[in-house]
């Protein structure tokens, strides 16, 4: 049996912009049967995840509501990477913004497609070592953030107890457990 080819696109067609992402329509052909089919997917910028550990080891976190799932969640800081700006400069900017925490030093430790289903765009997971309160939580518009810091174990245990959903979420820790841990 012959591996998957991609498929070559036929036509591509805006549908709608909703503001942190936009919806496009997407027509290609099957490149073993030769038919088209329709395919959607969601276009956003660049997203990233900070890994912030103090110099104590512990980790800090967020909590937010979040109208997908319509719960509060605890994750990582992170968020969109603005234009103009690369994935580093905008962990330590969301990491500022979102807890009031610096780091003494920002590493990337991975990046992975959200979705390749329907997202077009990456998650880049930076860590953020050293960290240390210097400001007030800036949130801005819509956005709510809470403070919490864990230590390694106490995330642990809320990672397996579920308290810890976000599929990013979780790929960043990953990231950091398989790559930054002694």
């Amino acid at each position: 049996m012959s591996r998957p080819r991609p498929w070559p696109l036929l036509s591509e067609e805006a549908l709608q912009d909703c503001r942190v992402f936009q919806v496009s329509k997407t027509q290609a052909r099957s490149p073993t049967t030769g038919r088209a089919h329709d395919f959607y997917r969601l276009d956003s910028t660049d997203w990233v995840n900070v890994v912030p550990v103090t110099s104590d080891g512990d980790v800090v976190m967020v909590e937010q509501y979040r109208h997908g799932s319509r719960t509060v969640t605890l994750e990582l800081p992170g968020g969109m990477v603005d234009p103009g700006e690369d994935a580093a400069t905008a962990a330590a900017r969301e990491l500022m913004e979102e807890t009031g925490y610096r780091a003494g030093r920002v590493e990337p430790l991975g990046a992975v497609n959200p979705n390749p289903a329907l997202f077009g765009n990456r998650v880049y997971t930076f860590l953020a070592s050293d960290c240390e309160r210097v400001a007030e939580v800036q949130n801005e518009g819509t956005e709510e953030t809470h403070v919490a810091v864990l230590g390694r174990d106490a995330l642990r245990e809320r990672v397996m107890a579920g308290d810890v959903d976000h599929a990013l979420v979780i790929a960043g820790l990953y990231w950091w457990e398989v790559g930054a841990q002694p």
